[in-house]
């Protein structure tokens, strides 16, 4: 052979050693049977990270030496970023390159070096991020004031590497100090295949828990996760807030089409802001908007109330003051609630009356909430069951008349005594007024309200100053009230009694319900959820539209989006 000739062989050789280098360093193939990732909020308004995946790789691809993590954005120390394979502390550890990540430009590179997992087997990697900061903005939907908002993407893999389903938990424990009743979660991004409502607890510290768990998801797509919280919980500076842009009167025509296209920008937002939290509070399903024909008759106030989609604490209160007129339950505390059942119960409870007791004997507030959501869930589906085949505009309208003709009722009444009375009997529809609070206290004004014999079951006030007694001890003598003599009757001023009901209904929302667009929301995922997209599509539709997506890069109120490793 001559030189020449061999000097060809060897670039050859070389070429394709190159060639087959390339080929081999393209072959990652694994699955990702679980994922764990935990994120603490901090009460420096600071976000921990902690990733825990099992890697499967597969037979015959190469060893998994190396695992991309993206992260919210670059306010990290590199010092602070740990991580161990199987347990064995590995200390290669830098920034991502923007090459190797999903969409994103902040991240780490995990070299395992000698712990790479060979193919075909199995091994964990634990990363561990100390703090970053920047992930918290305000929260300035649905009229709440004074909360933060942070959304969360895991880490995501390529498609082309990942493979298999993932059984993956998300889990944020908020800041030390949050009550249980007081934050609030959105809604997953729609592609979530688990349970749209967390699971919801206390850590190890006393810290609210909010938890998803899906064994159906995957490790090549991104999913988002939010939350709030007031923002009294953490340092004012800790939250980001945008720039204001300072435009001077003189400027305005200058800024004219840029201002035209803000307030085009403002008003969708607002009426998509709007929309979304009116369709949170739809909690019917469409069903039964199909229209039927005739009226739906018979059905109590409560399943009315649910026919017009009555906000979900006036129908608890309802509930709640149904199942003291029966004599079922005495109201032990209105703030925070708490309700004895009677013991026996009375026959004649409905189903939701029954579930209502039952869901007050869980022991924190926590696990009532869920109950209460399961009864409405149950409710709906029933009150759904019976307007089928019946027309619901025309059921609406009949018992809006109903409603009319009580208020009539008591108007028409001359004395207190019998305005009282007729006040008791038709009560439960009155509520379904929308201002029945008002139109309480216009009725009956500063004169004295006769209080029913239930009364004291549900005032503990009330009932303290009656000595503990549960019912008056003198007969109305009443029409309807079994006659005798008119002594001494129990009474409260018409202002007073108009303030209880009302404040009833806020003791349950405050106390039990929480959030009532949250609590509602939770309803309406299982009832009527929103229906998956036609068309493919990306970008943010806010945190709790139930269908978001937060952009990689993070532009998006509250975003902390995470963006996923590329493959590695």
């Amino acid at each position: 052979m001559t030189k020449k000739a061999a000097l060809a062989v060897i670039a050859l050789i070389a070429l394709l050693s190159l060639v087959s280098g390339s080929v081999l360093a393209q072959t990652y193939s694994f699955s990702l049977p679980k994922e764990v990732v935990n994120a603490y909020l901090n009460k420096d308004g600071t976000l921990e990270l902690d990733y825990v995946w099992t890697f499967a790789n597969d037979p015959g691809a190469s060893p998994i030496d190396y695992v991309d993590a993206g992260l919210p954005n670059g306010n990290y120390n590199l010092s602070s970023v740990t991580a161990d394979v199987n347990g064995n502390s590995i200390t290669d550890i830098t920034q991502a390159s923007s090459s190797n990540l999903q969409g994103g430009q902040y991240g780490v590179t995990l070299a395992l070096g000698s712990y790479a997992i060979p193919p075909g087997q199995t091994g964990t990697v634990h990363l561990h991020v100390g703090s970053i900061s920047g992930v918290l903005n305000p929260y300035t939907y649905n009229n709440v004031k004074d909360y933060v908002s942070f959304n969360f993407s895991p880490t995501w893999f390529g498609s082309a590497y990942v493979h298999g389903a993932t059984d993956l938990t998300v889990a944020f424990h908020l800041p030390p100090g949050v009550q249980p009743s007081e934050p609030i979660y959105y809604t997953p991004s729609s592609n979530w295949p688990g349970p749209t409502q967390p699971a919801t607890a206390l850590d190890s510290q006393n810290r609210v828990l909010y938890t998803w768990t899906s064994p159906n998801a995957n490790g090549s797509t991104q999913y988002t996760f939010g939350a709030g919280f007031p923002a009294k919980y953490i340092p004012a500076a800790a939250i980001v807030r945008q720039p204001s842009i300072q435009i001077q009167p003189q400027n305005l025509i200058c800024y004219g089409g840029v201002c035209l296209f803000l307030l085009f920008i403002g008003f969708s937002l607002y009426s998509a802001i709007w929309g979304s939290r009116r369709r949170k509070l739809q909690y019917l399903p469409p069903k039964i908007s199909i229209e039927g024909h005739g009226i739906k008759r018979g059905l109590t106030a409560v399943e009315a109330a649910i026919l017009m989609e009555q906000p979900m604490d006036k129908v608890l209160t309802m509930i709640l003051f149904g199942a003291v007129k029966k004599g079922a339950a005495t109201v032990i505390t209105r703030e925070p609630l708490a309700i004895k059942e009677t013991d026996p119960l009375p026959e004649g409870l409905q189903p939701y009356e029954l579930d209502f007791l039952k869901a007050f004997q869980e022991k924190n507030t926590l696990d009532q909430r869920k109950a209460l959501q399961e009864m409405m869930v149950t409710l709906v589906k029933s009150v759904s069951e019976k307007m089928k085949g019946f027309s619901r505009k025309e059921t609406v309208a009949y018992y809006e008349d109903i409603i009319k003709k009580a208020w009539e009722q008591v108007e028409a009444a001359d004395t207190p005594e019998v305005k009282s009375q007729k006040y008791d009997e038709v009560m439960d529809w009155t509520m379904l007024d929308k201002n029945y609070s008002d139109r309480t206290r216009n009725v009956f004004g500063s004169g004295p309200v006769f209080v029913p014999m239930w009364w004291p079951a549900f005032d503990p006030v009330y009932r303290s100053s009656m000595g503990g007694m549960v019912g008056p001890a003198v007969s109305t003598g009443l029409p309807g009230g079994g006659g005798g003599m008119t002594v001494n009757l129990p009474h409260l001023p018409g202002s007073d009694f108009a303030a209880s009901i009302a404040n009833s209904v806020q003791s349950v929302a405050g106390g039990v319900v929480g959030n009532v667009t949250s609590f509602t929301n939770g309803i309406t995922n299982r009832t009527n959820p929103v229906p998956p997209p036609t068309t493919s599509g990306s970008g943010w539709h806010g945190p709790s539209s139930g269908g978001g997506h937060c952009a990689c890069a993070c532009a998006c109120a509250g975003c902390a989006c995470a963006c996923a490793g590329g493959g590695r």
